[in-house]
């Protein structure tokens, strides 16, 4: 009878394990997942050390939903494609393996150029003003700045940086967005690996919409180390909307 009730027991509980990573394994495929920046390429929009929520559910679901890229998915389902200027997480097209956190600013269809650091889409200049200039660390160390708020055709606004308007990534040939596609730039403009040089993304490789951020650490102390979270936490970036 003893044996009975623990081997009962065992498996009750080896159950109740078992729904409860189901049950995690639901959530981080459809509906929310967390993240965090690694490099400097959303800057100023995203911050390295910021951790922030994506939601699943915006355009739909393929393998590249699920952890690993598990082949769940025939293709894609409940495709929804994005709007221009949402911030999106993606699987990068050269290995279909890394996440990517980008901006999207082409869609099907578009003309997408840079001439002269200039954005230009379907052959208009896209708006931008001068907010300022600033300093700031990036992994390449201290670079000079000019903040730009830059106005997208659908009249989303959104900040960026610009080192200079002659870089390498500063004048491109005219890519029309291929149908399935879009076309995605970080808002770091001089110091962003996007689609000025790996080309249009599958719709398909989308994994999700960056929503707020929910913690941020500029690196000078770890989460546990709790007499540093004076120098090293970023409080104002908690809880902050991504747009």
């Amino acid at each position: 009878m003893e044996k009975a009730k623990k081997k009962e027991s065992f498996w009750g509980n080896a159950r109740g394990l078992l729904w409860a990573v189901l049950a995690a394994l639901a959530i981080r495929s459809c509906l929310f997942e967390p993240y965090n920046i690694p490099s400097s390429s959303m800057v100023p929009t995203l911050l390295v050390g910021d951790y922030l929520f994506i939601t699943k559910y915006d355009y739909g679901y393929s393998r590249h939903s699920f952890p690993f890229s598990l082949p769940l998915v025939p293709g894609q389902i409940f495709a929804k494609t994005p709007e221009r200027g949402d911030v999106v997480i993606f699987k990068v097209p050269t290995d279909n393996r890394t996440d990517y956190i980008k901006r999207v600013i082409g869609l099907p269809g578009d003309r997408i150029q840079m001439s002269g650091g200039r954005l230009y889409i379907n052959d208009q200049l896209v708006e931008r003003q001068k907010i300022g200039e600033e300093d700031w660390m990036t992994e390449q160390g201290l670079i000079h700045y000019t903040r730009y708020e830059e106005t997208l055709p659908n009249g989303v606004r959104h900040l960026i940086y610009e080192q200079a308007d002659d870089k390498v990534s500063d004048n491109t040939d005219v890519l029309t967005v291929p149908e399935g596609y879009f076309f995605a730039m970080g808002d770091n403009r001089d110091n962003s690996f996007d689609s000025r040089f790996f080309g249009p993304v599958p719709l398909h490789n989308l994994e999700g919409k960056a929503r707020f951020i929910f913690y941020s650490n500029n690196g000078a102390g770890s989460f546990w180390q709790f007499w540093k979270w004076g120098d090293a936490l970023r409080l104002e970036r908690f809880f902050q909307r991504i747009k």
